[in-house]
């Protein structure tokens, strides 16, 4: 058993003949930003769904604040009762539902009492300050504005490890880089437990209290940041 807030043991993971994870282990403490680097294809993606159990392991085991969530072929807790926010690389807003109505979606699927929707959602949108836009439509968005959405989707649950796949790959570098600071003070604000998978070293550079390099299903290398020893 492992008392980190994300704890992945040992975690073996194949697509037919494809070795997407290889034996791999993290450990994650709470409020601490992990950002998982590497080349498409090694993997990252496969970690971040293994953890949301929208996967299951081949072997291994994952663990969220001690609780077992899954271990080899199986899932021990459902997806949606894991606390698990995501923002996904192409970000799934649905399209049929507006801003405020994708973030209430998400309240009632965990269940959260009626009276305190309305006040959640508006919440979250100020949190990445976009309640203006709270009846507008995706397709009505920039797609700066959408990435907000995804993010305020993703934190409106008040989820106890956030997940996010190059969320901001698609961006312009000037909107990225504006992104990524709104971002790392999102996560400084919510001292959420944060998984953040990219190939972009500057996204490292400013979100990352651990830095983990990915190469062919494994991992290669983890390395604490400047960003930990400041906030120490």
């Amino acid at each position: 058993m492992s008392t980190a807030a994300l704890a992945v043991t040992n975690v073996t993971k194949r697509f037919g003949s494809h070795h997407a994870l290889d034996g791999v282990s993290l450990d994650v403490a709470t409020g601490d930003a992990v950002v998982i680097l590497g080349p498409s294809g090694c993997g990252k993606t496969t970690l971040l769904r293994l953890i949301a159990g929208l996967e299951v392991p081949d072997s291994g085991e994952i663990w969220l604040s001690g609780t077992q969530v899954a271990g080899p072929r199986r899932s021990m807790v459902a997806s949606h009762q894991r606390g698990i926010g995501f923002v996904f690389q192409d970000l799934a807003l649905w399209p049929h539902l507006t801003v405020e109505k994708n973030l209430g979606f998400v309240l009632e699927s965990v269940k959260t009492p009626r009276a305190e929707r309305v006040p959640r959602v508006h919440e979250a949108l100020k949190l990445v300050r976009i309640e203006e836009l709270s009846t507008r439509y995706p397709h009505e968005l920039s797609g700066g504005e959408q990435q907000r959405v995804a993010l305020a989707r993703a934190v409106v649950g008040q989820p106890r490890v956030l997940l996010l796949d190059e969320p901001l790959s698609s961006l312009d570098q000037e909107l990225r880089a504006t992104l990524r600071a709104e971002l790392a003070r999102l996560q400084r604000a919510l001292h959420v437990t944060t998984v953040y998978v990219t190939h972009d070293r500057e996204d490292a550079a400013v979100l990352a209290d651990c830095v983990v390099e990915m190469r062919a299903g494994r991992i290669a290398s983890v390395s604490d940041t400047k960003r930990k020893e400041e906030r120490a």
